[in-house]
């Protein structure tokens, strides 16, 4: 039911107190921490209550987990205290309810584990304690999204819109607060040109307009305009209050922007004019960072607002001795209990709050009528289905015809969505591009297979069952779009399960820079969140100097080794170096648990190999992450492993590969190495059969990239100085045909039979640095 202005109003004393609470809370954390963000946090305090308790959210702080419940995304991460402030208020209010009555429906969910108390304020920012950021896990599920850096957490808040909006749950909305600082972000830019073109109107953004961040000049005085130019020129719904720290007002502008009957597919922002550091007697920017001196006169002047009007009296009343933070512990546990005697003889405000949450909760519908994620199938939880031996043969092309490795991700694209349309009826995977999607050859997650016509681009109005999402240059945007997206999980059983989409993004392996930021927090969010999590598929496309004629700005080299910075067990790495290794290699990707698959891509074709009649493993062995192209020939001895990666130099050894094969090179073993992460996986049989660790110590590696990114496959300096890369002078690359820049970065065959030539003669001497046992 929609809520109205005057049943919400009887209550507006009740929020005083609530937030008068809340920032007694802000202050005694902080206090005893020094460390933290006071200033945002002590002016969002009366939105928060008012959006919390009837004027914004549908949600259950009971189960934060709950399919159908609003979504809060915090974009300023660093205004963390006053959710954690908030949320003891709340739980300290349903637990004296539950004591009251005994009534079951005031536990929380895992309290244990998922409630956040008076006792967690203690350990603010300390190790397995409240984070210094908002982080979505544990205690603090309430958030959405891992967030803090700057304006990141706004794409994921689109992303979420766009999962819900596409999957039919219809009233579910996605609340993203900022403020007018980490508005200038561009990621807000491109977040707020997203959303409308998407059609979000599940998508409001609460915005605290203070007018200060961290340094001294007040932000107005760098940024043109007001709220509502920032966003009504975005095609965005807008309204506000120049008190926001008035309910009424407060109230009112909630009303008109989340409860709007007719938002026509436009997001909505609600601006409310603040004082940075409201009630704290430190103002604007001197209040963004610094918490008071421990206990100084400053600390003690707001507890003495807080004791005139309740009739309290903290211990130790105007004692400025700073005892240190462990004895100050013992303190703030005593002031945290004064404040918890308020509440606890105030049993009208005890009811209201618990009695409204409880209610609020309990308005989460657990079915909507036109959801579309009912099917029987799961094809995200069962995933034996992507088994690379029984990919369909069409996914392949002929030996000797000429194709783009992108283009055999287009067809497994394709594929993919048209298994979840026949076993789901609906898209799996949620794509975008930055205005490169059939470039890039993304575009085959809308594109038809068989039978199945394909699902299309998405249209806010023509076509929301589209699975490919029109976005623009927003590289970075696309990135949080899809993560986002991918947090989203409508299971029942969101602990056991994942049910919602997938997302898949790409841009030129340059620019993966782009896209790490939110990869980055989504990576942390899937390592310790006790939702599931879907996963993300990261297109580096066009990499390398194979994409010669865009010249050195647009082709990968460094640039795609971001895609590693993770830690061991976050994302696969795949670099399938022909049309027919990419359907094996994703799909083994795919079934693991890791969250984000980086794919390398490049652009030009090449001549599918006759592997049979060379004598070479399938293309199914790409799965696998290595596998052996030639072995040393055991009539000579040997003289090296080599450690292949990439497009044209790989090209380059199948140009090379009769003379190999006839005895008139060098005796080294050619080893394909598709996915280092992949390879880890095989049973340890298969990984000793491929690379010894005798045969590892003596090798080196070829690649289109470069060397610093084969940093997995080199065994030891040495293997890096007779590295093939086409930085093999520590310069940047130049421009101009495919031909020119494979001889300009020394991968095109000559070079690299002269490199191979000199690694196996200097083998003595290599493997005598080493110590090698053959040396």
């Amino acid at each position: 039911m929609r809520p109205d202005f005057e049943t919400l109003s009887r209550n507006f004393h009740h929020w005083e107190k609530t937030a008068d609470l809340i920032d007694q809370c802000i202050d005694l954390m902080l206090n005893l921490r020094q460390s933290g963000h006071p200033g945002g946090s002590r002016s969002k305090v009366p939105m928060m209550v008012a959006a919390t308790l009837g004027a914004g959210m549908r949600w259950d702080v009971r189960h934060p987990e709950k399919a159908f419940g609003d979504r809060y995304v915090l974009v300023a991460g660093h205004c963390c205290p006053v959710v954690y402030a908030m949320l003891a208020v709340y739980n300290a209010a349903l637990a004296l309810r539950y004591d009251q009555t005994g009534d079951k429906r005031y536990l929380v969910h895992k309290s244990e584990e998922r409630t956040v108390t008076w006792k967690d304020l203690l350990w603010l920012r300390h190790n397995g304690g409240l984070p210094g950021h908002a982080e979505m896990e544990g205690k603090t599920l309430f958030f959405k999204f891992n967030t803090g850096p700057s304006g990141h957490g706004m794409p994921a808040a689109v992303g979420e819109a766009m999962a819900l909006k596409h999957a039919g749950a219809k009233g579910v909305k996605v609340f993203a607060v900022e403020g007018e600082g980490g508005h200038t972000a561009g990621a807000h830019h491109e977040s707020k040109n997203s959303a409308w073109g998407l059609g979000l109107d599940n998508l409001t953004v609460f915005m605290d307009w203070n007018d200060h961040g961290i340094d001294y000049f007040p932000n107005s005085s760098v940024v043109h305009g007001h709220p509502k130019d920032w966003y009504e020129s975005h095609g965005w719904r807008v309204a506000g209050t120049n008190d926001g720290h008035d309910f009424a007002q407060l109230t009112k502008a909630m009303l008109e922007i989340v409860h709007d009957d007719n938002p026509d597919g436009r997001p909505g922002m609600v601006w409310f004019k603040t004082r940075k550091g409201r009630g704290y007697h430190k103002f604007d920017y001197q209040s963004h960072g610094a918490a008071h001196k421990r206990n100084s006169e400053l600390f003690w002047r707001c507890r003495e607002d807080f004791q005139e009007k309740y009739g309290v009296t903290f211990d130790d009343f105007g004692d400025t001795h700073d005892l240190g933070e462990s004895l100050v512990r013992d303190q703030t546990e005593k002031w945290l209990g004064t404040l918890h005697s308020v509440m606890r003889n105030d049993p009208d405000l005890v009811a209201y709050l618990a009695d409204t949450l409880i209610d609020l909760g309990e308005s989460v519908p657990t079915e909507i009528d036109g959801f579309k994620l009912n099917s029987p199938a799961n094809l995200a939880q069962d995933r034996s289905w992507l088994t690379p031996s029984k990919l369909p043969p069409e996914l392949f092309v002929e030996a000797g015809q000429e194709a783009p490795n992108r283009k055999g991700f287009s067809s497994f694209a394709s594929w993919i969505n048209a298994e979840a349309s026949r076993k789901m009826g609906r898209p799996l995977v949620l794509a975008c591009s930055a205005d490169l999607a059939d470039s890039t050859n993304i575009s085959g997650f809308a594109k038809g297979h068989g039978k199945f016509e394909g699902f299309g681009w998405y249209d806010r109005n023509t076509a929301p069952q589209g699975s490919l999402l029109p976005q623009q240059i927003t590289e970075f945007t696309n990135s949080g779009l899809v993560v986002g997206l991918a947090t989203v999980n409508l299971s029942k059983n969101p602990e056991e399960e994942f049910l919602g989409y997938w997302g898949a993004c790409s841009t030129y392996g340059s620019f993966s820079y782009l896209k790490y930021g939110l990869m980055r927090l989504f990576s942390q969010l899937a390592q310790d969140c006790e939702l599931s999590v879907g996963k993300v598929i990261w297109v580096a496309g066009h990499s390398g100097p194979e994409t010669a004629e865009d010249s050195r700005t647009h082709f990968g080299i460094f640039a795609p080794a971001v895609t590693q910075l993770f830690p061991e067990g976050q994302v696969i790495n795949l670099h399938p170096w022909e049309h027919n290794e990419v359907a094996p290699a994703l799909a083994a990707a795919l079934m693991s648990d890791r969250p984000i698959i980086a794919l390398h891509l490049t652009r030009p074709s090449v001549t599918i190999p006759d592997r049979r009649a060379l004598g070479v493993p399938s293309y199914l062995e790409a799965a696998r992450g290595a596998y052996v192209i030639k072995d040393h020939d055991p009539s000579r001895p040997k003289e090296g492993t080599i450690l292949i990666q990439g497009t044209s130099t790989t090209d380059s050894i199948y140009t090379l590969l009769p003379r190999f094969l006839g005895g008139k090179g060098p005796n080294v073993k050619l080893v394909q190495t598709v996915s280092w992460e992949l390879f880890q996986m095989q049973e340890e049989g298969y990984r000793t059969w491929v690379l010894s660790r005798e045969d590892w110590l003596d090798s080196t590696v070829i690649t289109n990239g470069c060397r610093r990114a084969m940093h997995d496959w080199l065994a030891h300096k040495t293997a890096a100085h007779y590295a093939m890369s086409s930085d093999w002078d520590d310069r940047w690359r130049t421009g101009g045909s495919v031909d020119e820049l494979k001889l300009e970065a020394h991968i095109d065959p000559e070079s690299i039979w002269e490199g191979i030539t000199r690694f196996a003669a200097d083998r003595k001497t290599r493997l005598k640095a080493l110590h090698h046992p053959e040396a």
